[in-house]
């Protein structure tokens, strides 16, 4: 069984096999910012499959977010650039929750913890991270626990 750093250096010799510029510069990127966090800190260490599922969550994040601010600029070639690089880096993350499931998560923690009102967001809000962790994004769980107490 090959770990996701394995598998992302093989994608990246398949990808400037095939000359895909934007595969093969995006998942080198990628490997950077992993290696990157290997290296952090005072000593050096191999990242686990999870780790490494949360950088890529992180690199992801980023694409989206630069994508937003290019569009917002008027720079159109560049967000469809980010855009193309985030759905390349959406491959390797599990699928995110829809809006449904989310609230029914949600909704599950508010009935558990008995919370009522937005001053409770933070109680809510332990019990729905662990569950959703890696599934969505922080704030769109923290929009739904929001609605669910409002």
């Amino acid at each position: 069984m090959t770990t996701l750093k394995e598998q992302l250096q093989e994608d990246l010799t398949a990808a400037i096999r095939d000359r895909d510029e934007l595969r093969a510069s995006t998942i080198r990127l990628t490997l950077a910012a992993v290696t990157s966090e290997e290296v952090a800190g005072k000593q050096k260490r191999e990242l686990s499959d999870a780790d490494v599922l949360k950088v890529i969550g992180r690199e992801a994040k980023k694409r989206r977010e630069a994508a937003e601010a290019f569009g917002t600029a008027g720079r159109t070639e560049q967000a469809a650039r980010e855009l193309a690089e985030g759905e390349v880096l959406a491959t390797y993350l599990p699928k995110q929750l829809t809006d449904e499931e989310l609230a029914a998560i949600v909704a599950a923690a508010v009935a558990e913890s008995g919370a009522s009102g937005p001053q409770a967001m933070g109680a809510v809000m332990k019990l729905v991270k662990p569950k959703v962790d890696g599934l969505a994004e922080g704030s769109r769980v923290a929009a739904a626990v929001k609605a669910a107490l409002a």
